[in-house]
């Protein structure tokens, strides 16, 4: 006989299938429906020989299980067969938290709720066994065992290889069960127009819980889910992007992003089994052209934004229904008492945010439902004779940011502070090592406790108690509407005051060569934080110098992932708020001036980059004198901007006088003297004086490696350009060393796939 029948829902094959590879695997044979059940055969004919022929039924317990109709036959037969239990024919095995009733209480279950693979795999196999165990050492993980299916199923409990999700699961999510499952049944059709879900609604409503719940439940079908930040275009690309790094992509350190962007696409429309999350997007057209084509994975999106028919499936997420509310009281809660705990869902209004809120405080300070629901009265009565309420987030919320945060305060005034200084930066990923490293700009009793790990652990411990914030050891996150509340109940000197603080420390904390490719990463997670911080900088008037300076650097940093609308957007804010700080003919605003003429040079405005790059001139020649290095950078980018539009003669004019300032500045071996050299060489290229051009190539090509050795990128892009100018010259032996050198220099460093090694390479197979 089959020693193994495994009874199981639907809902449940991934747990159904690891159970059975762990049997097999540990000698038993099995008998399952989705391995031996064939097209064609009769399911309910195969289902009674399943249960006839095998020795024991192993039940997979779930809420799922329990609700089915079809599998109680199933484990009734077996009990039937045994009622005693005495030879263990029937073996539960509970996978969730289930409310067993009928016979199955009485029948002694296998527990795997909450276990880890290794404990779950010791306990199915013990709890097998009709003999005594003695506790000993667990087995090790399963090894390479092989039946009809091609891979060994992955423990259901563990998360997907590659997962990003920044949040725990919610161990009090409840209800929403009807939208779960309209989720993982169309994401499940295979349909196309069913592929990509838009979860909408208003703030609150829980949303983002619900992608967060549907991720964890069906984290077994997925090898990658990842979360994507979208409240901020410039967020919502850096973290698609960051999934080539996790995928181990060729482009994933290019230096354009839009390149690493469209690597990514393409993979995963051609690979399947991955969960795509856009989390808070704010209109269809962020996201539009970063959903892959094709069927082969899954698309969440969640949005206050209900316009999204047309390009997804849109899913209207409202408040809870009552019976859910209730439900969840009681659960977060322990009490009982559902009639006062429904007329306090009554005045929460069923909003989630709300009831989690309650539910953390009455946790915290040890209230009954009764108490809260008084001292909820009395503060929205208070809340609405002091002001109008807010069209930003339901009364319901301020009412229980109120009851929490005035607890709080009682607690100590760090405590209060971090949550107002937290207010004026991104809600997620909101780095612990920001407080530190910005500690001069914060008042005394935050700044005490930022650079003291345990001060800062007490500072933190009520605001997470008090669902306020959550926490992990390097980052905090915010729900945005307490983060709107906490900055309405501020008078304004007191935004001034948080606000300044906010844009000061990312300021500090902001690299200054943010368009060093080696520092992306920092820049990447500081990006949401620059920008919210800057918003709220501008809008109140604080601190315009590091404002300004925050706002370059991120343009400098989007400019380098050629993000340029977005840079544009960057310069030409920083430029207003320096132009106001310093005047219009300052250096510092010369310096913005000239990135913003690069990144319009960029855009394909040559008219606008030209003017851009004139005023810069103008400026730094005033300030500096004609023979300044930072005169030749200027004089340098308008003979590139001249050469782009035609004018070689002026172009080669100003490209001679920068060569002559750095000379004269550095003499003439230094880097900066190859960057002016090699682009005489380009415009004397373009002007048909191939000798000429082979002289200025073969001098900067020297200098380089003088600088950086024979084998460094920038050697290669000199070796290169000399090639080119021999191909032109005729030299076509010459012209294939060149190119070979650069192309080997570029594969060691760059990759196969990156633009500069792809270029070599076609100039290479020009040759042939």
């Amino acid at each position: 006989m089959i020693d193994f029948f495994i009874s199981y829902n639907s809902a449940d094959k991934s747990w159904a299938e690891w159970t059975a590879w762990t049997l097999e695997e540990a000698g038993y044979s099995t008998i399952l429906q989705a391995w031996d059940f064939r097209p064609g055969s009769n399911f309910v004919l195969e289902m009674h020989q399943a249960a006839t022929e095998a020795e024991r039924t192993i039940a997979i317990l779930s809420p799922a299980y329990l609700d089915a109709d079809y599998p109680q036959p199933e484990w009734a037969a077996a009990f039937a067969q045994d009622p005693t239990g005495e030879n263990g024919t029937l073996l539960p095995v509970c996978i969730q938290k289930c409310d067993l009733k009928g016979l199955l209480p009485a029948i002694i279950h296998i527990n795997l709720v909450d276990l880890d693979e290794t404990a779950a795999k010791g306990a199915l196999l013990q709890g097998i066994k009709r003999e005594r165990m003695k506790p000993s050492v667990k087995s090790a993980f399963p090894g390479s065992a092989q039946r009809s299916v091609t891979e060994q199923p992955r423990f259901p409990g563990a998360l997907p290889p590659t997962w990003n999700v920044p949040h725990n699961r919610n161990p009090n999510f409840t209800g929403r069960e009807e939208h779960l499952a309209s989720l993982k049944t169309a994401l499940g059709s295979g349909k196309p127009a069913a592929l990509t879900q838009a979860i909408h609604g208003l703030g609150g409503v829980g949303k983002t819980q619900l992608a967060l719940e549907y991720a964890y439940r069906s984290a077994a079908e997925y090898d990658i889910v990842w979360w994507v930040r979208s409240e901020e275009p410039a967020t919502l690309a850096a973290d698609y992007a960051s999934l080539a790094k996790a995928l181990d992509l060729p482009e994933k350190e290019a230096a354009d992003q839009l390149l690493i962007i469209g690597a990514v696409k393409q993979w995963l429309e051609q690979n399947p089994k991955w969960l795509l999350v856009f989390d808070n997007a704010k209109d269809r057209a962020d996201v539009l052209n970063y959903i892959p084509r094709g069927e082969t994975g899954h698309v969440l999106i969640t949005s206050r934004n209900a316009n999204w028919r047309g390009i997804v499936t849109p899913l209207d997420v409202k408040v809870l229904v009552r019976k859910e509310s209730v439900d969840f009281l009681l659960k977060r809660t322990g009490y009982t008492d559902r009639e006062i705990a429904d007329a306090l869902s009554n005045v929460l209004g069923d909003l989630p945010l709300a009831l989690e809120q309650a539910g953390a405080y009455m946790e915290a300070k040890g209230r009954t439902l009764s108490d809260y629901l008084n001292m909820f009265n009395v503060y929205k009565s208070e809340l609405l004779d002091r002001a109008a309420p807010s069209t930003d987030y339901p009364d319901t919320v301020a009412t229980t940011w109120n009851i929490a945060f005035d607890e709080v305060k009682q607690i100590s005034s760090p405590v209060a502070d971090l949550l107002n200084l937290c207010a004026f930066l991104a809600p997620d990923d909101i780095p612990v090592e920001l407080l530190s490293s910005g500690v001069q700009y914060l008042p005394q009793s935050l700044a005490a406790v930022a650079t003291d790990p345990l001060a800062f652990d007490d500072a933190v411990d009520p605001l997470r108690r008090y669902s306020l914030v959550e926490v992990t050891a390097e980052s905090i996150s915010v729900h945005r509407l307490v983060q709107a509340v906490t900055r309405d109940r501020l008078d304004e000197d007191e935004r001034k005051k948080w606000a300044e603080a906010a844009v000061r420390i990312v300021d500090k904390a902001y690299p200054f060569d943010s368009d060093d490719v080696g520092i992306w990463l920092v820049c990447s997670r500081l990006l949401p934080h620059a920008l919210l911080a800057a918003e709220h900088a501008e809008a109140l008037d604080v601190a315009s110098d590091s404002t300004g300076k925050l706002l370059n650097h991120t343009g400098v940093y989007l400019k380098g992932r050629a993000q340029f609308a977005e840079a544009k957007e960057m310069y030409e804010r920083a430029l207003a708020i320096s132009e106001a700080v310093y005047g219009p003919d300052h250096p510092t605003v010369a310096s913005i001036v000239n990135n913003l003429g690069d990144v319009l040079q960029d855009i394909g405005d040559m008219k606008e980059a030209k003017k851009m790059y004139e005023r810069a001139l103008a400026i730094d020649v005033a300030t500096y004198g004609p023979n300044h290095p930072q005169v030749a950078i200027n004089v340098n980018n308008l003979g590139s901007v001249l050469q782009d539009i035609g004018d070689m003669k002026g172009a080669k004019k100003m490209y001679e006088r920068a060569l002559t300032i750095d000379e004269s500045a550095y003499g003439p071996d230094h880097p900066d003297v190859a960057i002016d050299v090699s682009n005489l060489g380009s415009v004397l290229q373009d002007l048909g004086d191939m000798e000429g051009a082979k002289k200025m190539y073969e001098r900067a090509l020297a200098i380089d490696e003088a600088t950086y050795g024979p084998d460094h990128p920038t050697v290669a892009i000199r070796v290169n350009n000399l090639g080119g100018v021999l191909q032109a010259l005729g030299d076509m032996e010459g012209a294939k060393k060149m190119y070979e050198r650069a192309l080997s220099i570029f594969t060691e460093y760059l990759g196969e796939d990156h633009p500069n090694t792809v270029t070599v390479q076609n100039n290479l197979d020009s040759l042939s």
